[in-house]
């Protein structure tokens, strides 16, 4: 089986795939500095705690080596300062693949994110049978339907979801960004 790269280096910026014991500790610690940023939008942040936070990390390598979700440290200068993932939906055609994106608030607004979506869309494109990429939010997370716009997905569609976290709407914004619409120069 075809995998992503266990580290993607982006000059100070760095995607690396989670160690379960050694990030425990800091992870736990970007997490608790950053619920009042995520409480709105990230309906996992209601069953925050560390036992979840270990149970979270120790499930990263079995999804990796099954090829379901590969998520990463996002480490910046060193430190870890969000995560990231890429996996496939359940209920998704397996010729697509998901990523999603999170930042501690300090870390927001220099374009990290998109360059870690970036960084994960390449991931992707060089996996074997994947066609498109997509990104999934809450339609007034607006800071999360930036990065794709700027990457040149388009947006593909809203679905209905059932709301989990406090500023949800029961709507998602899905984006799209097929293999063809990357390759080609105009996007």
């Amino acid at each position: 089986m075809d995998l992503p790269p266990n580290a993607i280096e982006l000059g100070e910026l760095t995607l690396r795939r989670f160690d379960p014991e050694a990030d425990f500790a800091e992870f736990f610690a970007t997490i608790e500095e950053s619920l009042e940023h995520l409480r709105p939008f990230m309906p996992w942040v209601a069953d925050h705690s560390a036992a979840a936070t270990r149970e979270f990390l120790a499930g990263r390598p079995e999804r990796w080596a099954a090829g379901e979700e590969f998520s990463y440290a996002i480490l910046l200068d060193g430190a870890i300062v969000g995560a990231c993932g890429l996996m496939r939906r359940a209920d998704a055609p397996a010729d697509g693949r998901e990523i999603g994106y999170w930042l501690h608030p300090a870390a927001t607004g220099r374009g990290l994110a998109t360059r870690a979506a970036r960084a994960l869309v390449e991931a992707a494109f060089r996996l074997p049978g994947v066609a498109y990429v997509e990104v999934a939010h809450d339609v007034d997370n607006h800071a999360s339907g930036a990065v794709p716009a700027r990457l040149g997905f388009r947006r593909h569609r809203r679905r209905p979801v059932e709301p989990l976290a406090p500023a949800e709407t029961g709507e998602d914004q899905v984006w799209r960004l097929t293999r063809h619409q990357a390759e080609s120069p105009a996007g």
